[in-house]
């Protein structure tokens, strides 16, 4: 008989190193994060010194090379992510941020010098790093921004105004994209930077268990060896969204999981005309339907991983499984409120806190709009992110 909670048998599919992998930090996200995570999202804030306890397991830029990082593979990553999103979604996208956007961009574009100076003391979650592509104005249409970096002599002085960026005020540094006589390009800079300002955002009904900030530059000065050699194009944030599209590709199955195992859960315990909910034939089809689902995304995840260990993994298809599985998680999440009826909607079960942390994500690193037209670009030749002129 197939078990209730992996259906497929998906864990045949994984080899020993990537089950240990997996359950490790399971059990870190049990033991760490769920006991308290309900009070950090009422309270709306998450403790960002599991930092260095996450850097010492090795989670933070886990899928780099070198310089203190852990060199795991995709797959072993994208399992790490989907165990710290079965805790909560800001659990994850410190993890993501921390090595796909603001480790990965530094590896991928830093100089050597560079590489040496931030990279392990970032893996080891000493220096803790944001991302500033986003503008209050510029946000599904990056190339956009005004965030403008000019020389002044053998210096860079930046302006501009970043948004919704996780981790601004608690980070070190931000890797800033900026426009520039010679392309857009990026720039580590320190936030302790004269002229460097971090405002979190208060009042959010999503990702609460997360530092949100609005980041502002008025005339901050670099010397010319705090700007990423490497690339001085869109390229460079894009690749970085990338990576990041592929660790939410795998986070949200951990919340579909957890909503669809807590709502199974409930269903066999919860009684109503003398029988379990989970007797009745709409509940069965809601269950059968959240089981699907998360077996079906974990597979797509899974394959695009295998994909992307063996370097054959498209930008197209990281946003085939951020659109299909995010969607699929919301959802699933949405069902399982169902099933919980009026608990569903307390902080006693993970569901709600799931359910709306997924409205942020089903927006962020992409639209679903957005994801969209790449695809169908991806299938017809034909870009359609400008609308038509009448």
């Amino acid at each position: 008989m197939p078990s209730a909670t992996d259906f497929l048998d998906i864990d045949s599919l994984l080899s020993d190193e990537e089950k240990l992998l997996r359950e490790t930090v399971r059990k870190f996200t049990e033991d760490q994060i769920l006991p308290d995570v309900a009070e950090w999202w009422e309270q709306g804030t998450f403790p960002h010194e599991l930092s260095k306890e996450m850097g010492a397991m090795g989670l933070l830029g886990m899928h780099l090379e070198g310089y203190g990082c852990a060199g795991t593979s995709a797959v072993a990553y994208g399992l790490a992510c989907l165990e710290l999103e079965a805790g909560d979604s800001g659990t994850r996208s410190f993890v993501s941020v921390q090595g796909s956007l603001a480790m990965f961009p530094i590896w991928k574009f830093g100089s050597e010098e560079q590489k040496e100076q931030w990279l392990p003391q970032m893996a080891a979650g000493e220096v803790i790093g944001c991302f500033g592509l986003t503008e209050p104005d510029s946000g599904s249409d990056p190339a956009s921004m005004r965030t403008n970096a000019r020389r002044d002599g053998s210096d860079w002085v930046l302006n501009g105004t970043k948004m919704w960026i996780t981790n601004g005020n608690v980070a070190d540094i931000a890797v800033i994209w900026a426009r520039t006589d010679g392309g857009v390009r990026g720039f580590i800079v320190p936030t302790d930077s004269p002229g460097f300002k971090a405002n979190e955002i208060h009042r959010k009904a999503s990702l609460r268990a997360s530092i949100t900030s609005e980041l502002v530059l008025e005339d901050v000065r670099l010397p010319d060896d705090f700007v990423l050699p490497g690339v001085s194009s869109m390229r460079g944030p894009l690749s970085c969204l990338s990576e990041a599209r592929y660790g939410i590709l795998w986070g949200v199955m951990g919340a579909a999981r957890a909503c669809y195992e807590s709502a199974l859960e409930y269903a066999k315990s919860r009684q109503q005309f003398n029988s379990p909910i989970a007797g009745f034939q709409l509940t069965q089809q809601k269950l059968v339907d959240m089981m699907v689902a998360v077996s079906r995304g974990t597979l797509l995840a899974l394959h695009l991983g295998r994909l992307k260990d063996e370097h054959r993994l498209s930008p197209e298809q990281v946003s085939f499984g951020k659109l299909d599985n995010v969607r699929n998680a919301l959802e699933v999440a949405r069902t399982a409120r169902s099933i919980l009826g009026a608990n569903g909607i307390t902080l006693e079960y993970p569901v709600i806190r799931h359910m709306t942390n997924l409205e942020t994500v089903y927006t962020y690193e992409g639209t679903n709009e957005i994801h969209t037209l790449i695809l169908g670009q991806a299938i017809t030749g034909i870009p359609s992110f400008h609308a038509s002129k009448g």
